[in-house]
Formats: C-alpha cells, sequence, structure tokens
C-alpha cells in the first residue's frame, strides 16, 4: 500500500468564503488577460517547431503524469478550458488537484484502474452506492475484486492487496450517512475514495475529514442545468499525476464545451444548494406527515436529495406528476423524479438491493427551484392517484414515517465478497 501525500491545498490566493471561491476559483487571471468570461480552447491539436523540446515534455508527462508547463501539445493531455474546471473544484474541495473526465464513471473507472495498476484490486465498499458504481465494482469488469461491509467491518475487511475504500454519502438512493472521519481513521493508509455527488462541496468537504479521493458525477449539481455531462476527482497531487497518465492511455477526457459548461455551474452552486435544499427540506416535512407515505429518507446533513417510500403503486406516482419530470439523473434546477428499484440501481442483485434499503416502493426526488407550493400541489394529485395500498402485512410500514437518513447506513449485515456475476438488467442514469 502506498504512503498518504500531504492532502494540504496548494493555492496562490488568500483563504476565500465558498461563495466567492465558486465565482473566482479558475477565473483569476481573466482581468490580466483583458477577458471577462473565460474563452472556450476547441483545438484538438497544437503546434510545435521544436520537436525536441516536445520529446523531453512528454517523457516527462510519462514519468511523472504532471500537468505539462507551456503550450499544450494534445486534448487528451490536457486542455486549457478543462484545466480551468479543474482548478476550481479542487479549490472548492479543499484539494491539491482534480482531474476531469468524461462521465462520473469514467472518473470511477480511472481511480480503480490506478490502484489496479499498482497490484491493488481489492476493494472494500459500503452500500448503497449509486447502481453502475455497485456494478462495475462487483462484476468484475476492471479485475476488480469488492468486500461490501456495513461502517463497522470497514478495519477487517482490509487486506495486503486493498487499494481503496469506497463511500457515497448521503448515499443513492437512500440518503444514508456515514462518519468520514471515522471511516478515515478505520482506512489506515488505504485511501478513503468519497462519493460526494449528491451533498457537492456546499454541505460538505470530505478532504477536510480524512478522506484523499473525492468523487463527482459533475453531470449532476456541478453543471446544473441537465445540459452536460462530466465526472471529476479531487485528490492529492500525486493522485492527480496518476490519474492524468490513465486518462491519456485511455482517452475519457472531459470535453471543452463541457469543461466551460461545469466551470460556469460551480458559480452557481452554491445559490442553486442552499435553494434547493431549503425546499427539499420543506418537502421532507410534508411527506412526513403525510398518511399515504409510509417513510422518508432525509439527510441530517441537508441537502436537494428526498426519497420517500409509499404505501400504494409508486409506478402510478411516477406516471401522474405534471410539473415534476419523471427522469433518471439530479441535480438540475427542475425536479426529477424516479423509481431506482427501476432504473438507477435495476442492475443490482435484488436481494442486495432490498438488504440495503432500496425497496420497490422507494421512489427518490432531487429537488429544484421551482416554487415549493407549486412542487408540493403536483405532488399531492400524484400521490393520490397511486391507487389502494394500505400497510404491509407486520406494519413494517407503519411504523416508519420518520426521518431515516441516519449515519452509519446499513447495519448488522456482515463483509462478504462478491465476484463477477452476469445480470441481465441494466440501468440508465444515476
Amino acid at each position: 500500500m502506498d504512503t498518504e501525500a500531504s492532502m494540504a491545498p496548494s493555492t496562490t490566493t488568500p483563504s476565500r468564503a465558498l461563495a466567492t471561491e465558486a465565482v473566482h476559483a479558475g477565473r483569476d487571471d481573466l482581468a490580466a488577460l483583458g477577458l471577462h468570461a473565460p474563452p472556450i480552447d476547441l483545438s484538438t491539436t497544437y503546434p510545435s517547431y521544436d520537436s525536441r523540446g516536445e520529446a523531453e515534455r512528454i517523457d516527462t508527462f510519462a514519468a511523472t503524469g504532471a500537468r505539462l508547463e507551456g503550450p499544450p501539445v494534445y486534448a487528451r493531455l490536457d486542455n486549457p478550458t478543462t484545466a480551468r474546471f479543474e482548478t476550481a473544484l479542487a479549490r472548492l474541495e479543499g484539494a491539491q488537484s482534480a482531474v476531469s473526465f468524461a462521465s462520473g464513471m469514467a472518473a470511477l473507472t480511472a481511480v480503480l484502474l490506478v490502484r489496479a495498476s499498482m497490484g491493488l484490486r481489492h476493494v472494500v465498499a459500503v452500500r448503497p452506492l449509486y447502481g453502475c458504481s455497485d456494478h462495475l465494482l462487483g462484476a468484475g469488469l476492471l479485475g476488480t475484486e469488492v468486500t461490501w461491509t456495513d461502517p463497522a467491518g470497514i478495519a477487517e475487511a482490509l487486506r495486503p492487496d486493498t487499494g481503496l475504500v469506497m463511500v457515497e454519502t448521503p448515499a443513492n438512493p437512500t440518503l444514508a450517512e456515514v462518519d468520514i472521519r471515522a471511516i478515515a481513521h478505520s482506512c489506515g493508509s488505504v485511501p478513503l475514495l468519497v462519493d460526494n455527488t449528491f451533498a457537492t462541496p456546499v454541505l460538505q468537504r470530505p478532504v477536510e475529514h480524512g478522506a484523499r479521493v473525492v468523487l463527482h458525477s459533475a453531470t449532476k449539481y456541478l453543471g446544473g442545468h441537465g445540459d452536460v455531462m462530466g465526472g471529476v476527482v479531487a485528490c492529492d497531487e500525486e493522485f492527480a499525476a496518476r490519474l492524468r497518465q490513465v486518462r491519456f492511455a485511455t482517452g475519457g477526457v472531459l470535453h471543452p464545451m463541457a469543461g466551460y459548461l461545469l466551470l460556469r455551474g460551480l458559480a452557481t452552486l452554491p445559490v442553486r444548494v442552499r435553494a434547493a435544499s431549503a425546499s427539499a427540506a420543506e418537502l421532507s416535512r410534508r411527506l412526513k406527515a403525510d398518511p399515504r407515505i409510509a417513510r422518508v429518507h432525509y439527510p441530517k446533513l441537508g441537502g436537494a436529495m428526498v426519497s420517500f417510500e409509499v404505501y400504494g403503486d409508486p409506478h402510478r406516482v411516477i406516471s401522474a406528476v405534471r410539473l415534476v419530470t419523471p427522469a433518471v439523473s439530479l441535480g438540475s434546477v427542475d425536479t426529477l423524479i424516479q423509481h431506482p428499484a427501476s432504473i438507477s440501481h435495476r442492475i443490482v442483485d435484488e436481494g442486495d438491493r432490498q438488504a440495503s434499503g432500496v425497496g420497490d416502493r422507494l421512489l427518490r426526488m432531487s429537488v429544484g427551484l421551482e416554487d415549493v407550493e407549486d412542487l408540493w400541489a403536483d405532488l399531492c394529485q400524484a400521490l393520490s392517484s397511486q391507487g389502494p395500498g394500505g400497510r404491509e402485512e407486520g406494519g413494517q410500514h407503519g411504523v416508519g414515517r420518520q426521518d431515516v437518513g441516519q449515519k452509519g447506513g446499513v447495519s448488522g449485515r456482515p463483509a462478504r465478497t462478491a465476484a463477477a456475476n452476469g445480470r441481465e438488467s441494466h440501468p440508465a442514469g444515476r
């Protein structure tokens, strides 16, 4: 196992408030360049008359993975526009560096390949995770082997070839929370990866609690408008250098236009997250009091995600919304709702899905920026259409109209190892 590098943020500017960083990070040089908006560099290649010098720079990159000094060489190595986004995101997360990718799954793939290249193919993970993350780990597509455990079992699950511990908090889709600092302590020298897609750096910065790697599906809150796809990893520079080498070799680069849109999205990230979170908290409160709802999941951390279990037919609710959009993904300015067991987590084995709290009556809602009264009116009419439901035998749903986004995730399940296995269903979106 490699030793942890220093996590002190590398920055040339004084410490600034998050809202200020969101607006200015990655743009600090624009005024000196005589610009106001960041430029979009769409070049795939760059001219150079010094081929010996280029050879030296490429040799340096191959040996170190460090970002090249001087003009770019080729877009798969680096791009000035996406580099601005990476600089900004690293500053927001309090990390030394960030490396962007074509999607969140491309970013996770790169992390796993970095560790596998060092002979560290074993991963310890806590469910639930996003369905495709779960599948990538458990199906052995990259030659990885995963041990699923609860937070209390992480230290015991570590092996000499463990390359990574992975958690998502708040988790997709149950919004269960874990204590990042406690888990980081349990990891010892093994890097802890935290999927921070739901919380964003507005609500938590995992690096400050001991995580070495922070993953985002940038498609979600960082972009914020449902019109750009990307992924990004915030980490120390040592890990970032290895990620750049994998990105160059595998080609999962972020397009410059996507980098521009993501940088633009960061400028309004704090405002969007806080406004949507206020509406989500209010909707959570109302759903808890609604007799048609069996259980509400809303994290103590807050945020714009709400999950809830209905007594009746969840598919009727999905088909009945009119203002809320029935679609996968999340983090957009408009409110989205989906049925995880049918879509985002369909690829996860049904038994594993149920054991991690992703039941057949669970709905997940990403609250947007609409007026909360309009959202509530649409939810009310959609819930009225779900038909006769009734409590299940044993009253399992009847006892639960409460906030169950508790810390610690799913407990009481022994650690177990998942090998590659075939699954017939395939998910779409987060």
